[in-house]
This record gives structure tokens, sequence and C-alpha cells, in this order.
């Protein structure tokens, strides 16, 4: 076998190759199970799928099958299993998701979100960068790899899709995928990003997310507030009560001590490395009002309020009529949709029923609550790679980008990583992606910066090669 890697930028030229195709899936409505109760009925999912399946054979892998997994009352998965070389042992199994978020907000200059639009450097469209693209780069890592006669690991492309929904279907396919797997060394999953476009940015931790309404009713139905108010309580200030026996209001901190782990010193030097080397992204990150200033002290200590500190936020409220509308009634109940952000390490199912006891117990006034919650997502925290991997990930951000990799936890939640952790305890994780400053994942105006995809693709033909080396 030829041990050298020269000729793996070819996968960055592979992957161009796709972009008719990517901007065709970017046209399709394959909006997640959560957002399309009838997506069997509306077939667009189904689409999506066979069009990435048509597409995955017509590249004509050497001895590679395509199949999408179709089980009852399930979204569909496709399975690209790709054989290693006759020297090489252990499977590499590469993840990507394929349904979409809704299109909300307006796009820029009134463009089609489901129409693909490229400018500059960009594709715009929904679900073109998280994560349409993955399976796109993860073949052109591979074949670059083939075609270089480099030892390669048996390689494993899983595109799920339900992972908007939190991936509710993954399971069931993996429990069908499992025994063919063998044993797995590396998971390598591209629905990740990070802090700018000029590295390979690696994941080393999720914050887990609890989800749940509160609803406070008081009153049967509404009533003058000349007659009632001043006697009857606001349920709108008994629940602002109840939320600040989670979440101290004057400051954001959390309130509970099991939502404030200490963070380990590992992480916090992390944050310094990258404060002192970046300085303070996430000050500018946001589009800030006026003279809103944003929470923490200084660089480090923002990435870790981001991706190791817990935070309570109002995503929705009901019972509350808008402004124009808004008589002299005291209101009968007040609902709101809560997302509570938890620390990494923290056990998503301790912290609920925690929670649920918090705001249930002695309510004031004896207002009825009535707590709802949605399933919790559990965080995730990257083992840190061995050597091998570490040197992978160099090698394959510098030949794509130029730069070394970067490492840097996340604030947001991707539950399927906790799924293939549990699944694959043993193996080494790999979380990176495309996604950066700017590309909106569930926002208006998502996009796929082509320069980072293409050096994701040459950054997965490095990782399985090393793979490869590792077990040979």
């Amino acid at each position: 076998m030829n041990n050298s890697s020269k000729g793996l930028k070819s996968a960055g030229d592979r992957f161009m190759s796709s972009i008719p195709t990517l901007k065709e899936y970017v046209s399709i409505k394959c909006l997640s199970p959560a957002f399309d109760e009838q997506w069997e009925k509306n077939g667009e999912i189904n689409r999506a799928m066979e069009m990435y399946a048509k597409w995955a054979k017509e590249c004509d892998l050497s001895g590679a099958s395509v199949t999408v997994s179709s089980i009852p009352g399930r979204t569909p998965a496709l399975i690209v299993d790709i054989p290693g070389s006759s020297d090489s042992t252990g499977t590499v199994l590469i993840y990507g998701h394929l349904d979409k978020q809704p299109a909300t907000a307006p796009w820029y200059n009134d463009t089609d979100p489901f129409e693909a639009v490229e400018r500059d450097d960009l594709i715009f469209g929904r679900g073109v960068a998280d994560d349409g693209y993955a399976m796109f780069a993860a073949i052109a890592g591979v074949s670059a790899a083939l075609e270089e006669g480099l030892e390669t690991p048996r390689c494993v492309v899983l595109i799920e899709s339900s992972e908007e929904s939190g991936s509710p279907d993954l399971d069931s396919h993996l429990d069908v995928l499992l025994p063919k797997l063998g044993t797995v060394d590396l998971v390598l999953c591209l629905d990740s990003g990070g802090l700018d476009f000029e590295r390979l940015w690696v994941t080393t931790s999720l914050r887990g997310n609890i989800v749940f309404t509160i609803e406070v009713r008081v009153l049967e139905h509404g009533v003058h507030s000349g007659s009632a108010s001043g006697v009857v309580p606001s349920s709108f200030r008994v629940l602002r009560e109840l939320m600040s026996r989670l979440e101290d209001e004057t400051t954001g901190e959390l309130r509970l001590d099991m939502l404030n782990p200490e963070i380990p010193k590992f992480y916090k030097n992390k944050a310094a490395e990258l404060a002192q080397e970046l300085g303070d992204p996430l000050s500018l990150a946001f589009p800030l009002v006026g003279d809103v200033k944003p929470l923490g002290t200084d660089g480090a200590d923002r990435i870790l309020r981001q991706t190791w500190k817990g935070a309570l936020s109002v995503t929705g409220m009901e019972g509350i009529p808008n402004v124009r509308q808004g008589g002299n009634v005291l209101r009968p109940y007040t609902k709101a949709k809560l997302s509570l952000r938890l620390p990494p390490t923290v056990d998503a199912r301790s912290a609920q029923d925690e929670i649920a006891e918090r705001l249930t117990t002695d309510v004031p006034y004896g207002a009825s609550v009535i707590v709802e919650f949605e399933s919790p997502a559990q965080g995730w925290v990257a083992p840190i790679p061995l050597k091998w991997l570490s040197d992978a990930l160099d090698a394959g951000s510098i030949e794509g980008f130029g730069k070394p990799a970067g490492y840097c936890g996340e604030g947001g939640t991707i539950p399927f990583l906790a799924t293939l952790a549990s699944k694959f305890p043993d193996a080494q994780f790999v979380a990176t992606g495309a996604l950066g400053p700017g590309s909106n994942a569930h926002g208006p105006d998502e996009s796929l910066c082509i320069p980072t995809a293409k050096g994701v693709a040459i950054a997965v033909a490095h990782l399985i090669t090393a793979a490869a080396k590792s077990n040979s």
C-alpha cells in the first residue's frame, strides 16, 4: 500500500462535483417528523432519501453496498457500507442527517429558503449546512483515499432523517445495524462546527437540554382588573416567582446546586487558550441591540458560559394577548415554554425530576400549576483523542484549511451523540462539521461555506486513513 497522504486534497474537488445534487436537495421540503406529522404521506423525506441513495450508487465505490433501512412507523436511514483494504481491521462509522427544520422569518431579499442560491463562497438554503452536505463530504473523503490506494478501514456512512426531532428513530436503525458493524474504532459525526471558518473545529462537549411548559392558573376565566387586582394574585407574578426558584433573575445564574457542577480544569484551560488566540469571539457573534452587553467578564468566561454553564430561556408564552388586544382584565392563566440548557456532565433525567419538584411544591397562593416535560436531552463530553487521532485532526485541518485543528465545546444539544456514545463506549469520537458564524442553522439565511465543506471532506480522508494505520 502507498502510505503517502499525497492527493487527499482531491477530496475537496470531489465534494465540488456533488454541489448540483446538493442544490437539488435544498428544494426538497423534507421536514423532520416533529414539524411534519404527515411526513410519510407527504413523501418528502423519502424523496430526499431516494435522491441520496441514487447519488451514492452512482459514485460506483468498489464493493460498496447502498441500502435504505426501512422500519414501519420510523423515518428511513441510508447506509453506505464501503469495504476497507485487506490489511485493515475495524470500522469507521460516519454520521449525518438529511431532515430539516422549517423555514421561518424572512430570508435575504425575499428568496425562497427551498431554492438554493449561490453567492460568492456560500450556498444558501434550508438544510444545506445542517446537515445536507454531510453525506457528500463523507463519500468525497473516502473516495479520495481509495483513489490514492491508501489503507482504508471499512467505512459505514449512516444518514438518518429524524435528527431535528431529537433522533427518536436512530436507536431502531442502530439495533438493526449493530450486529453487522463489528468493532467500531472511530465514530465521525459531521453535524457540528466551530468559532470560525479558518480551521477544522472539533466539538469537545455539548450541553444537555430540558424543555418544558409550566401553566399557572388562578381563575376560571378573566375578571375586570378593577375588581380583581389586589385581591386575586396575578398568574404572571406567580410564574415569575416559580421561575426564580430555578434562576436568579438579576444574574441569570441557576439556583439548583446540581446544575452548577465544577468545570474540569482541562476545559477551563482550553477556553483560556481560545480566548488568547481569538480574543472575545462570542461578544461579537450576536446581533445585540443598542447598548446591550453580553454576560460574562471576558472571552474565556463567555466561552465557558456558552459551553459548560447552564442557562434558562423563555421560548414561548400563552395566555397573554398582544399589546393592542390587551384590556383591563386580570387574566386567568399564564403559560410559558422554557428551555433549560444543562452543563454537559449533569444527568438530564435527575435534573428534570428536581425541577418538577421545585416548581410544584408549596406553590404561592395555592395556584394551580401544571408542568409538562418533553423528553430530556443528555449532554455529552468527548473522549480526549488518542495521539494518532489528534495528529490526524491536525494534518487534515492543515491540508484543508492551513491551520491545525481547534477544540471547543458547543452550547447546543445534539442528542444522537449521547446515543452513539452509549452504543460505542470504546470508540474514539470526532464531532465536527461545516457550521460556523453566520451559518444560521434553524434560522433565516442558512448557508454552507463551500471552502469549509471542502476542508471537512479533506479531513475525513485523513481521519479514515489514520484509523486504518492505527489498526493495521
